[in-house]
């Protein structure tokens, strides 16, 4: 069966066609200069459509992929449960559309509200591409300024645009997310200034009660010092023509880091109990694995699984991927 992931980049691949390399490569250029920028400020403006469909092409896979991640981590705490309708605020060409369908397929109303037009237009492109899942087919796109007032949706997804906010707004619009959804998920680089927008993000939730269940396994404030250390996470994406180009990258691939947090409003009773959670790419070792945890009491540290701790747990630790929830021996 041909995952989101392989609609998503099939779709893009059809929209690339036709346009010319050398344009594609320089729009994705210009635009990523303004993204990494280092002070806050609004995204790089999308002129038309041949900058929507580069951008595209180039950030769309990456973003989708770590949506996918949040997505996948809140819905392992909530077996059985999936959202009525989606809004996806800042949304842009739909990545956390697609990423939603993937992680819970069906149909089911969702609204993309972004300020950027071409990038809308394009979003409403790509879902009336062959092969897009229900959800994204069945999408409104609309014009949206951030402070507007948001529809109440039992999902809202921000991802990669608080950094885009003053610090006012950013904390305005988590409210305002924190009001609207019964589950929210905000994502963001997985840089240290994105780790920290989360963290503020995340004791805002918890203020709105909320409940966060993922990454973190707890409600208490986070146990990683500032300036020492960041909470984030990769995701595996697969490379296009257009990343080796602009990159002049030969691997097929590349790990898109990012960090995030997904809370809900009174989680049901069938919600699945909070285990620690795998902060740091696991270390293997001969007959042990080193892994760092963030565990259910707002601890964070080191643990060393060996075959002492029985076959099953160190076959566990072994086979434990950075962002996985592992309950610890005993």
């Amino acid at each position: 069966m041909t995952s989101t992931s392989d609609q998503l980049r099939a779709a893009l691949d059809g929209l690339l066609d036709g346009l010319p390399p050398t344009r594609a490569a320089g729009a994705v250029e210009r635009l990523m200069a303004g993204y990494r920028a280092k002070t806050p400020g609004p995204a790089p403006e999308l002129r038309d459509r041949a900058d929507a469909v580069a951008y595209a092409a180039y950030r769309m896979p990456a973003t989708f992929e770590a949506v996918a991640a949040a997505l996948a981590a809140l819905a392992a705490r909530l077996p059985g449960w999936a959202p009525a309708e989606h809004l996806d605020l800042g949304g842009g060409t739909g990545a956390a559309t697609w990423a939603a369908a993937g992680v819970w397929p069906g149909e089911r109303p969702t609204l993309v509200l972004d300020r950027a037009g071409p990038a809308l237009d394009l979003g409403r492109e790509l879902a009336g591409s062959a092969g897009a899942p229900a959800a994204v087919r069945g999408a409104r796109w609309t014009r949206h300024s951030i402070g507007a007032h948001l529809a109440p949706a039992e999902l809202v997804t921000v991802s990669y645009v608080l950094n885009e906010l003053p610090e006012k707004e950013r904390d305005a619009t988590v409210d305002a997310v924190a009001a609207a959804g019964r589950a929210v998920v905000l994502v963001e680089p997985g840089t240290p200034d994105g780790y920290l927008r989360i963290r503020t993000a995340r004791d805002r939730l918890l203020a709105a009660g909320l409940t966060v269940l993922a990454p973190c396994p707890h409600g208490a404030s986070c146990p990683l010092t500032v300036g020492d250390d960041w909470c984030h996470f990769g995701a595996r994406v697969t490379r296009s023509a257009l990343h080796r180009r602009v990159k002049g990258a030969e691997l097929p691939y590349e790990d898109e880091k990012f960090a995030y947090v997904a809370a809900f409003r009174d989680p049901p009773p069938t919600a699945t109990p909070a285990e620690p959670r795998v902060i740091r790419r696991p270390r293997p070792r001969k007959g042990q694995v080193l892994l760092d945890l963030c565990a259910p009491d707002g601890t964070a540290g080191s643990h060393t699984i060996t075959k002492r701790h029985g076959t099953d747990a160190y076959r566990r630790a072994r086979d434990t991927s950075w962002g996985d929830a592992y309950p610890l021996p005993g």
